[in-house]
């Protein structure tokens, strides 16, 4: 179950600390405040201190007038016999009761709101015990507004800077999130699209940031899905192409199977003496086709099979000679001569040179689907060549047995040249595309590898086995 959106999470812990900023301005702001008031009373509880010393007459006039400029309050002296004296220009509605009223300029303190006229003030009194002032009663009247000013000067600046950080704050933080949340829905968006099979690259954000890395992350994911969607599918036309040829190999083979007895008996039955090299050639177009078969059943076969010491140049000259005849058919000229140090064996119980360890069965196959491949593609009229070599590598060292078949013909289409040895890639109009990809797998299968180049007009296609 979800809990709560990507921007409600970046929103929460800055609204708390938010909060909390707020929380301190407000407590920094009624600090100031109880400061300021503390120091309005101080003044007053001064003013206090000094007429109860009894040094002042304030029952002159003047005397009030001199000190209401000085701290800012009026005053209203009561006599004993009842006489007022004062600064203010209108008598209050009521003053405050005798038990209120201070002994002490100590305990001073600044009273409830009284209203006097038009003009609020807060009212204190101390009772003065000294001088010619004493028995008389003095009151003391801060005006309301002087105090809410010097409340607003105290808190104003805490409240006005906590209240716009915080504002500005939470908007950005808002903005952001909202962003933030946008650019994070556009990519769900494409990866539920990458997820419905369209496997098409996202476009990457214009800020370089986090969200642009996943972004590419995302692209990289789609490529790869792309790639293992084709291999899928490669894999499903394997499978059921496996299915359909082994079905159609197993019922070639045993009609090829009749034909091959029925040949074989013929020439050792025959009694009297005929030139028995045409049906030498058929019963080899024969061997022909039934390996050309077996190209469809090896594709996609695992497993190493067997492992024994194998002489490439005899099956490579097993080969020449099995296709020499449709060579001569089509007046394509076969070259191949090994190499003294990689004769064919000698004597019995000498394996020669050019031996790997191996699958004659598969190796042969192999040898068949590259030189065959020669063969077409060189045309009537064309040159094909085959070598086998010997060769000694320094990094990593090992020693390798090089097959290389040469070709006179114009070589792979263009737009086939990079996936040649993949399944089902060719470029004839009547071709299926499997010997290569056997051939490649036979080859890597045995530990070696199989490439192309073309080179002075020539195609070269070259088989690197290591040595046993």
């Amino acid at each position: 179950m979800r809990w709560r959106s990507i921007r409600s999470q970046l929103l929460l812990p800055l609204l708390l600390l938010l909060a909390g900023v707020l929380a301190l301005s407000v407590w920094m702001a009624f600090a100031a405040a109880r400061q300021a008031r503390q120091q309005i009373e101080m003044r007053v509880r001064d003013v206090a201190h000094i007429v109860s010393e009894g040094k002042i007459p304030l029952a002159q006039p003047h005397v009030l007038l001199w000190i209401k400029q000085l701290s800012g309050a009026d005053y209203l002296l009561v006599q004993p016999n009842g006489k007022q004296i004062g600064t203010l220009d209108m008598e209050p509605e009521h003053l405050p009761p005798a038990m209120e009223v201070s002994d002490d300029w100590r305990t001073l303190r600044l009273g409830p709101p009284l209203r006097a006229g038009a003009d609020t003030y807060l009212c204190s009194g101390i009772r003065l015990h000294r001088g010619d002032n004493s028995g008389d009663i003095l009151y003391i009247f801060y005006p309301e507004r002087l105090w809410k000013d010097a409340l607003w000067q105290a808190m104003g600046p805490f409240l006005l800077l906590g209240g716009s950080v915080g504002a500005a704050s939470l908007a950005l933080a808002i903005g952001l999130g909202q962003g933030l949340s946008r650019r994070l829905g556009e990519l769900e968006r494409q990866t539920r699209r990458i997820a419905g099979g369209d496997f098409r690259s996202v476009p990457l954000p214009p800020r370089c940031d986090e969200i642009r890395d996943l972004a590419r992350s995302i692209n990289e994911m789609a490529g790869r899905l792309a790639q293992f969607q084709e291999t899928t599918k490669r894999s499903e036309r394997l499978r059921l192409l496996g299915q359909v040829s082994g079905g159609l190999a197993h019922q070639l083979r045993n009609g090829l199977t009749g034909v091959r007895l029925a040949v074989q008996l013929f020439l050792r039955e025959c009694a009297e003496p005929i030139d028995t090299s045409a049906l030498d050639v058929a019963l080899r177009q024969l061997t022909l086709l039934e390996a050309n078969l077996k190209r469809f059943l090896d594709l996609g076969r695992d497993g190493e099979g067997r492992r024994e010491p194998c002489s490439l140049p005899a099956l490579v000259h097993e080969a020449v000679e099995l296709l020499r005849p449709q060579c001569r058919h089509a007046g394509i000229e076969l070259r191949w001569q090994p190499s003294p140090l990689l004769s064919l064996p000698p004597l019995e119980g000498d394996k020669g040179g050019g031996v790997v360890l191996g699958d004659a069965g598969r190796l042969g196959q192999l040898i068949l689907n590259v030189l065959g491949n020669a063969i077409e593609a060189a045309g009537p009229g064309g040159i094909v060549e085959v070598t086998v070599r010997e060769e000694t590598r320094l990094a990593p060292q090992s020693s390798i047995v090089v097959l290389e078949v040469r070709d006179s013909g114009p070589g792979p289409k263009s737009d086939i040249a990079d996936r040649l040895f993949e399944p089902f890639v060719t470029g004839k109009s009547e071709g299926v595309g499997l010997g290569l990809a056997v051939a490649r797998q036979v080859a890597e299968a045995h530990g070696g590898r199989i490439g192309w180049h073309r080179q002075n007009g020539w195609t070269c296609f070259c088989v690197e086995l290591p040595l046993e």
